[in-house]
């Protein structure tokens, strides 16, 4: 197939958003795939253009086989409405544009979602070039957007539903990364045939225990004799990261436990100061590392601490987080509700505290660390296993890319 793959995020900027584009492309390439990549000059989270991508309209990488066009954004370090939007619709014009334009005949748009404005670009492109469209939702926007906050305007709201639904007509297939997700888009009326699962998952190639960089990194941090509960990511406005401030000082009497955090974002400045105000010395907040290092920080923990907000549209997402550290064999302690804590206990890789609730969270950091070693690595390697088997991204690129070849076949017919 020769695919033309549409991401607004991107390596080397890092997230599970990123993530998941780069290594379904890649594989894709590894089973003989042509994929062409638009994506924004790297700039994401903090807003600020890389220095060798500035005064650029576009300029071209390869990546790992992917032919990668990045294009300019309307980056900003503020984060007002009015820049976000001026950050989405540039990249929405821009990666429009480009596709138009892109010379070469192509089999399939892949357009994955949020930013929602990703699928105006897809859908522009789809239409002109009349090249059927693949639409992925790691995300459901605007609903998520609208529980979050980030967006109260009724007009805007109601527009942008309009292109959601659009974007959903269009598409010849819709890929949902979390099964709450796809029953979702079914009860809204889209036929089961044309919503299909591929869940959120690990690089387990990657992903895997590394006790020399464990020795090596609590050493480095001066904290091997603590027990270590990491989170590493984007420091959003989903994450809800104020219940692990809280629990750090609600455990102020019980110092051998100790929260790593490790990521940038929105919420880093605010939560730098939470800290700072707090003078706690049972946690520490470490800069944004790049992605083939965190395998060693998560190693380097004896659990990972995965919270988001207390809301219903969070209870059918399944976090990439949670298999990024049951793929490094470290338990969790999980504050998401509904599917993804359904799946902590079927693998038993952990222990839930309920969501945006400091003292239950505090509680589950003093249960885990009481469960003998033996036993939280037994729970770690059982994680492991049940992500190796199913929660592969080399085996879940295969099989998407064989869900499109699918979708191609039946578009010919």
């Amino acid at each position: 197939m020769r695919i033309l793959y549409l991401s607004q995020y991107f390596p080397p900027e890092a997230g599970a958003t990123q993530t998941r584009a780069y290594e379904m492309a890649s594989n894709w390439v590894r089973l003989g795939h042509s994929v062409t990549m638009l994506t924004e000059v790297p700039n994401h989270p903090s807003g600020i253009i890389s220095p060798e991508y500035r005064n650029k309209l576009s300029q071209r990488d390869n990546l790992a086989g992917i032919d990668v066009l990045r294009l300019w954004v309307a980056a900003s370090p503020k984060k007002s409405f009015r820049s976000r939007m001026a950050f989405y619709l540039s990249y929405m014009f821009h990666a429009a544009w480009a596709g138009i334009f892109e010379p070469g005949n192509f089999d399939l748009i892949y357009a994955s979602s949020p930013p929602l404005f990703v699928g105006g670009a897809a859908l522009a492109i789809s239409y002109l070039r009349n090249i059927p469209l693949a639409f992925e939702v790691r995300d459901l926007w605007p609903e998520s957007a609208v529980a979050l906050g980030e967006l109260k305007n009724q007009r805007t709201i109601q527009l942008a539903t309009r292109l959601e639904e659009a974007c959903y007509h269009r598409a010849q297939m819709i890929v949902t990364a979390a099964n709450g997700m796809r029953e979702r888009l079914i009860e809204r009326g889209l036929p089961s045939s044309k919503v299909h699962l591929i869940d959120n998952g690990a690089n387990t190639e990657l992903f895997r225990f590394d006790n020399p960089a464990r020795l090596r990194l609590r050493k480095e941090l001066n904290l091997a004799d603590k027990f270590i509960l990491a989170y590493t990511g984007i420091f959003g406005l989903a994450q809800g990261l104020e219940v692990v401030i809280e629990a750090a000082e609600a455990l102020r009497s019980s110092p051998h436990i100790h929260f790593l955090l490790i990521g940038a974002g929105p919420k880093r400045t605010d939560l730098l100061q939470m800290a700072a105000e707090r003078n706690l010395p049972n946690l520490t907040i470490l800069p944004e590392k790049p992605r083939e290092e965190i395998p060693g920080y998560l190693s380097a923990a004896d659990a990972a601490v995965i919270p988001l907000k207390d809301l219903p549209i969070f209870r059918g997402v399944v976090p990439s987080k949670l298999f990024d550290a049951w793929a490094c064999e470290r338990p969790v302690i999980l504050g998401v509700d509904g599917e993804a804590r359904r799946l902590l206990q079927e693998a038993n890789g952990g222990l839930f505290f309920a969501p945006e609730n400091p003292q239950a969270l505090a509680d589950a950091a003093v249960q885990l660390a009481a469960v003998p070693a033996g036993d939280r690595l037994e729970m770690g390697k059982n994680a492991r296993k049940l992500t190796v088997e199913r929660f592969s991204r080399r085996s879940q690129a295969e099989h998407l890319a064989s869900l499109l070849e699918s979708c191609l076949a039946s578009i010919k017919r």
